[in-house]
Formats: C-alpha cells, sequence, structure tokens
C-alpha cells in the first residue's frame, strides 16, 4: 500500500505527544491540509505500486529499455492521455500495456486508473442517520487521527515514519459525523470501528470535498428479474479473467488477479454468502515476510470461509495476472458489479448481509483451463 512523506518527524512527535488535547489546541482544519491541485485532466493516473519494492520510471517511449526521463514519486498523479502496447523485461506478463502521458509513458500495472471529482460536502449527517458511506473520488485525500495513538498496523507505521494517512481514489468508508473547520471547510469523520468495516477502531477525519455519499443506485440489484439459480460466475484461473453468465448467456466479462503460489485461490464450486460496501482487510506477517492490513476495501463478496471474495484493489493495476493472497482483486467498478448483481442483495439499510449454508447466494465456478 503506498505512503506519503508529508508530516516531519518533529511534527508527528509533537502531534502524538500532544495526543487529543494537542487537537485542541491546533483545530483540525488547521493541521489538514486541503486537497491537492492534481494535473487538469479528465482522466488521471496515481503511482499505486509501493516504490520500495518497484520503480516507476517516466519512460521516453513505452519500453523497459527506453531511456527513463524520471523516477515518479508515491502517490505522484499523472495525465492519462491513452494506453499503448509496449514491452517490458518481463515477459511472462500477459500485460504490456504503457500508459501515455504529457511527458512520456508509464507501465500501466503502477498506475491506478483515477479522476478528480470533488464534492459539494454535506453539512450535517442525514436526519437520522447516524452516519453514512462514502466513496472517495479524487486521487487521495490526507487524514487527521482523531484518536491517536493509531491501532491497526497500517496507520501505526505511516505515522511512526512521520507520513500522512490517506485514502485514495474508489474506497469507500463509514461516515459517522460531520463539522465545519475554522475556516468553513467541512470535514468528515472516518470512523473504522469494529461494527463499520471491522478495523481496529481508528477514527480519523478528511476534507469532506473528497467524498460522495453512496445512494441507492449504487447498491441496487442488477437483473433482478432473473432466475437467482441461473446466474452463475466463473473464475478462469489461467487466464485471469472473470465471465458472468445468465441462462448460459455471458452477460459480463472483466480481468482479475487471483492469488499466487502459497496463496492460491482455492478451486471448485463456491457460493457467495457475505457481503459488505467496504472492509478492513489484513492478515498477520508470516515466516516469508508477507502480511498486509488495508482499510477501507469496497465492494467484498465473500465465496466460502477461507476469507476469500471478489473485492476492489486500488493498491495496483495488474489485472490479468495472478498477484493476490487468495482473493479476487477487480477494478473498482468491476467489483461493484459483482456486488450488485450476485445475490444475497444488500440494501442501503441493512449495508451487510451474512448467510450460512445451506443458504447461500450466486454460485462461483474457479478453475483452470490450458486451452
Amino acid at each position: 500500500m503506498p505512503f506519503n512523506r508529508n508530516l516531519s518527524r518533529r511534527d508527528f512527535i509533537k502531534l502524538a505527544g500532544a495526543g487529543l488535547g494537542g487537537l485542541a489546541l491546533r483545530p483540525f482544519d488547521r493541521i489538514l491540509k486541503p486537497l491537492p491541485q492534481f494535473p487538469a485532466g479528465q482522466t488521471l493516473g496515481r503511482v499505486s505500486v509501493f516504490p520500495y519494492y518497484y520503480s516507476t520510471e517516466l519512460k521516453a517511449s513505452p519500453h523497459a529499455f527506453a531511456a527513463t526521463i524520471r523516477n515518479l514519486g508515491e502517490d505522484e498523479v499523472v495525465i492519462w492521455n491513452r494506453e499503448v502496447i509496449g514491452s517490458t523485461t518481463n515477459f511472462s506478463l500477459t500485460n504490456q500495456t504503457w500508459v501515455e502521458t504529457p511527458e512520456g509513458y508509464v507501465f500501466k500495472p503502477h498506475l491506478q486508473l483515477v479522476k478528480n471529482e470533488p464534492n459539494v460536502p454535506l453539512t450535517s449527517l442525514p436526519e437520522g442517520k447516524s452516519g453514512f458511506w462514502a466513496e472517495v473520488t479524487v486521487p487521495y485525500v490526507d487524514l487527521v487521527m482523531d484518536n491517536p495513538p493509531p491501532r491497526s498496523p497500517s496507520y501505526k507505521y505511516v505515522i511512526d515514519l512521520g507520513q500522512t494517512p490517506r485514502l485514495y481514489y474508489k474506497q469507500i468508508v463509514w461516515i459517522d459525523q460531520v463539522k465545519t473547520g475554522d475556516g468553513g471547510r467541512i470535514l468528515y469523520r472516518f470512523n473504522e470501528d469494529p461494527g463499520h468495516g471491522y478495523g481496529y477502531g481508528d477514527i480519523l477525519w478528511g476534507d469532506g470535498s473528497a467524498f460522495r455519499p453512496l445512494t441507492e443506485a449504487d447498491t441496487s440489484p442488477l437483473s433482478p428479474d432473473v432466475d437467482p439459480a441461473e446466474k452463475l460466475i466463473e473464475v478462469n484461473l489461467t487466464y485471469q479473467t472473470m465471465s458472468a453468465f445468465e441462462a448460459g448467456r455471458e452477460v459480463y466479462f472483466c480481468r482479475v488477479s487471483t492469488g499466487i503460489g502459497d496463496y492460491a485461490t482455492p478451486k471448485g464450486d463456491q457460493y457467495v454468502h457475505w457481503k459488505i460496501y467496504s472492509i478492513n482487510m489484513s492478515s498477520s506477517s508470516t515466516a516469508s515476510g508477507s502480511g498486509y492490513d488495508t482499510s477501507g476495501v469496497s465492494w467484498p463478496s465473500f465465496i466460502n470461509g477461507q476469507g476469500v471474495a471478489f473485492h476492489a484493489a486500488f493498491w495496483h493495476n495488474y489485472f490479468g495476472q495472478a498477484r493476490s493472497h487468495g482473493c479476487i482483486n477487480m477494478l473498482p467498478e468491476d467489483a461493484q458489479w459483482v456486488f450488485r448483481w450476485t445475490a444475497p442483495h444488500v440494501s442501503m439499510e441493512q449495508s451487510e448481509i451474512r448467510m450460512t449454508w445451506p443458504n447461500v447466494g450466486t454460485k462461483v465456478t474457479v478453475m483452470e483451463r490450458l486451452y
């Protein structure tokens, strides 16, 4: 998960040492940075691959051996002009696509496709509601912690490095408070308590204009008149694709990233049984040093008792290549489509449904094909 160095070590020590008392002396709107001036483009790309593991280079042409114009920084946002086919040094990758920018070319899997669509924020919670689910509609938004010290491993790691916690485009979070800062800026409070997203209980504030409240149109069922028994999803591990069928007719297709190595996605017939608009996904470190902790993972549809789910991924764009810890990573719009199309349906009032066998939802077949 990418992070950005915005707070100095000295600033962090002051903030963490002061605790809530320090925040009372320095109102949130004075600590919290306004939304950045992102590049002016209809479609943008955010550097999403953690640069400690990969170098995200801007090239003179769409080829790995082309001259490097410069290295892109963490979370840097570029204008996404068009996609072109090029080449990399790893010929096993099925994705050899590059993004043309005004400056040069960037390997597509290293960029998250984003837009910059700020909103007019609500000035208060909807009447009679304890909160609402909201989607990030800008490349990223900086956060300030309400209840330090951080509880989740990822936020602790970020803040211990003197960096600023962030949410990214298409993440969905639970907003439980709205306030107006001294400068008139409206702030939203993101609360990842165990009852909303099953997080660690971290509470953070962000610029309200970065978030769009979910509506019924975002969650209404797709093909509700089709017999649920006639709906089927096939995930092809060989080709890293997903196809959805209604009575044997393919109605949706997309590329995915399934599990790899020791974390291979289980094969066989499985069934959607648990859905929630957003969830914290985490796994403790293993002997191989592998572990993760990610808040606000949107549109998860769980298909077995081993924690495997379809869900959106904002931290890479390697779709078409096995990459995950067992889940089926998808573009946010693809994960949202699966969430809306599969049974059981989750209404805005519910926000979550769990079913137990034999009362399960849409069938999912995970298979390999060598032809």
